[in-house]
């Protein structure tokens, strides 16, 4: 099957349906990869509307570049992605790796469950790129606990600081109300009590365990987060970008027990269809 096949496929299972008047029908095929409905006349693109919309990139070309990040443990560089695919602009292998870090987070995920363990961490970015300033940013992190000792999936969000509204919107985007969160005993989770959660401070100003034993899932996600990127990336992450790598290191944790190399491609796959157009712009503001 043909990457733009098994892309219409993907789009459509059940057969071509009009992105203008919704009818489900057999289209016309132009060239171009064009289609054409045959209600009301008006042609559209296998890969319109999705993360591959208007790309000059062959789609074989961004399956490759796909297989190729799901099966790098430790994550993958742009120039990784230029020599994989001969591209001869850096920027494009960039804008194509930023692209498929953005969909590697699904909009429509179920939320954590159960026990959740909330903290925050500093991670380091490049405030100047060209004279390497470096700043530290506040990334907060939400890990599920499995008894007795694991841990399920996790949520990571950069915020400018660690305020009680940051946090608020934080829980209640990514927790599952009735869950129980445990945090420590700072005030800024004082209102959790009051947002339909039961909370539970797991240490305590002045206790003499450390906080890696009582909060072990926030302490081992945010160590593994900035080994992550000091190996993979050394440490080179900007600001603008810090988004992108937690996305991506999201979806490597949380599909850390996979065995199946071919199965994440697939999922990414199927993400990147489904996931709207993200321009070049968009990449640099988000």
């Amino acid at each position: 099957m043909s990457a733009l096949l098994k892309v219409q496929t993907l789009r459509w299972p059940n057969g071509f349906i009009c992105p203008n008047c919704l009818t489900h029908s057999v289209p016309y095929t132009l060239p171009k990869n064009k289609l054409k409905c045959s209600q009301c006349r008006k042609q559209t693109s296998v890969t319109a509307g999705t993360i591959f919309d208007k790309t000059r990139t062959p789609l074989k070309d961004w399956f490759a570049a796909i297989w190729y990040l799901t099966n790098q443990k430790n994550g993958v560089s742009a120039l990784g992605i230029q020599r994989l695919l001969g591209l001869g602009s850096y920027q494009t292998a960039w804008a194509i790796l930023h692209r498929l870090r953005y969909v590697m987070i699904n909009s429509e995920r179920d939320k954590l469950s159960g026990i959740v363990e909330v903290d925050e961490t500093f991670v380091g970015c490049i405030v100047d790129i060209n004279q390497q300033d470096k700043k530290k940013f506040v990334v907060l992190i939400a890990i599920e606990l499995i008894e007795p000792k694991g841990f399920g999936r996790i949520r990571l969000r950069q915020v400018d600081s660690a305020t009680k509204r940051n946090i608020e919107e934080f829980i209640a985007d990514v927790i599952e109300p009735n869950s129980q969160i445990h945090t420590d005993g700072s005030a800024i989770y004082s209102s959790v009590d009051n947002m339909g959660y039961s909370r539970k401070k797991t240490v305590h100003l002045g206790s003499d365990i450390p906080a890696h034993e009582t909060m072990p899932g926030v302490h081992r996600v945010a160590a593994l987060l900035k080994r992550w990127l000091l190996g993979a990336y050394q440490g080179a992450v900007q600001t603008k970008q810090l988004d992108y790598y937690l996305d991506e290191y999201t979806f490597r944790f949380n599909r850390r027990k996979s065995r199946s190399r071919g199965l994440l491609f697939y999922r990414l796959l199927e993400q990147s269809v489904a996931t709207k157009p993200l321009t070049y712009e968009g990449i640099k503001t988000r």
